[in-house]
């Protein structure tokens, strides 16, 4: 998940990274086969062998499927003998890092954490079209083929603009979902559903204003339990952006026409910002309602925050990335309900967060064959399988196989081995094509994204109107917009 505070923007540092290693390109592309020594290589016999004494470097971010990977790389190293070393870096930190060495022309990491907004849309050009190696005979083929992977997320995070190529393999999956506390929903039903008129239980057929009025009642009729209703992650930050677009897009407001296609697919050129409509006005008045009755410290809290406080029974609810789960059943365990987000007048929706991973362009052939043979390693069913069970990870699969195995289907039940799976029936909710929620998928999104949560963040604390907050922001979007991207 994109993770990063107000800062210079993105394409002024990029520029600059990208002027000062300009000089270097023509130089680094002329003298790769003098300077630089590929990968070796043994020709017949065991394909995941051939490469055995090559030497990967993965950089990526710090994320549960990463952390899983790091602590347990001895089964790719004894399948292949290629020895990978992993990097990670805050994403901030990490996509200039990765800028700088696509600008290079050399590949000091040749195997990329892509997101699909900082990485993925304004550099796929200095990517792998991984459909090259999967075609490739003497090359493993992934397990199941593309089609394996959670149709949604092979588009978000693997492909853009072009319904074809495909830059990035699904690698992680955090959705924003409704986390409860289910032992105070269950203490309380009868009488929230007595003084609110409706069945309180949390599910996708809830409206926001009647998650506005469970708040509410926890707030005036629990406090010896908990002391607010919801909590958000509502600091000025990215995830400010996050939290809010669930609302925006139930109430039928998006960033840009066509919304859901410019977030699958992406775009280059997205045309006019859209956040002055009145449904995306609509929808920021009541988001700013919603957190008007939320724990004040919300403002404060990113998603970890957000966590932590629920964790601490501070909170009756929120609305939170779904692989929370493993944290909560440690510290909340059997206490905790999971369940698509709330309804809109326009629908449901529910930001996704997930990555995917490339391969730099810049490779040499045969570092490029063992870099394949890690992201069909790394993303194959086995591994995710791993992962689940892993004490130093997790995170999620993105592959429909993984969620059919009779253990996995199992653990979506207490007591779970593996506890990111006791959201699983929420999150499948969420991946459906019409309730996915996907920011924009566009070269200059980072910009973008904090011009938005800059004046959301003004509107939480007064400083402007939710229809002055959605104007301001329409402003900005469209000249940052209107620059374009070159990269």
């Amino acid at each position: 998940m994109d993770s990063h505070s107000p800062q210079p923007s993105r394409r002024d540092v990029l520029r600059g990274a990208l002027a000062a290693g300009a000089s270097l390109t023509l130089a680094g592309s002329l003298s790769a086969c003098g300077s630089r020594s590929d990968a070796p290589r043994t020709a017949g016999g065991d394909q995941w062998r051939q490469f055995k004494g090559a030497t990967l470097n993965f950089i990526s971010e710090n994320t549960a499927p990463t952390a899983a990977i790091a602590a347990d790389l001895r089964p790719f190293t004894d399948l292949t003998g290629i020895n990978v070393n992993i990097v990670t870096l805050e994403l901030t930190a990490l996509v200039q890092r990765v800028a700088l060495d696509l600008a290079s022309g050399r590949a000091q990491y040749q195997v990329v954490y892509a997101d699909p907004y900082q990485v993925l849309a304004p550099y796929q050009r200095g990517l792998v079209d991984l459909r090259s190696l999967q075609a490739d005979p003497g090359l493993p083929d992934l397990p199941g083929g593309v089609t394996d992977f959670i149709p949604t997320q092979l588009d978000a995070a693997g492909r853009f603009v072009e319904p074809g190529p495909i830059y990035a393999l699904p690698y992680d999956a955090p959705t924003m979902i409704w986390q409860y506390r289910s032992d105070l929903f269950g203490k309380y039903h009868d009488r929230m559903a007595d003084d609110l008129g409706f069945d309180p239980a949390p599910g996708g057929d809830r409206t926001w204003e009647e998650y506005f009025g469970i708040a509410r009642w926890f707030n005036k009729n629990a406090t010896s339990d908990v002391k607010y209703g919801t909590g958000h992650q509502a600091r000025q930050h990215d995830s400010l952006m996050n939290d809010f677009s669930n609302v925006l897009w139930s109430y039928g407001g998006d960033y840009f026409a066509n919304g859901r296609e410019v977030g699958r697919m992406g775009s280059r050129d997205p045309g006019p910002c859209r956040l002055d409509s009145e449904a995306a006005i609509a929808g920021a008045e009541f988001y700013n309602r919603l957190l008007g009755i939320a724990d004040p410290a919300s403002k404060t809290w990113d998603w970890d925050g957000v966590g932590a406080a629920f964790r601490a029974g501070r909170l009756a609810m929120c609305p939170n990335w779904h692989e929370y789960a493993a944290s909560n059943e440690l510290v909340l365990p059997g206490k905790v309900g999971y369940a698509p987000l709330p309804r809109g007048p326009a629908g449901t929706a529910n930001m996704y967060g997930g990555t995917g991973v490339a391969i730099s362009a810049n490779t040499l052939a045969h570092e490029r064959g063992a870099a394949w043979l890690f992201l069909v390693w790394a993303t194959s069913p086995q591994t995710q399988l791993a992962n689940l069970r892993s004490k130093a990870g997790g995170g999620t699969p993105t592959r429909t196989s993984v969620y059919e195995l009779p253990e996995v289907r199992a653990a979506e039940k207490r007591p779970s081995p593996m506890p990111n799976m006791l959201t699983a029936a929420a999150v499948r909710q969420a991946w459906q094509a019409d309730r996915i929620g996907l920011r924009p998928k566009i070269p200059m999104w980072n910009e973008c994204n904090t011009a938005i949560f800059t004046q959301l963040s003004r509107m939480l604390t007064g400083g402007a109107s939710p229809e002055e907050a959605m104007r301001s922001i329409t402003s900005r979007v469209d000249r940052i917009v209107a620059r374009g991207w070159v990269a």
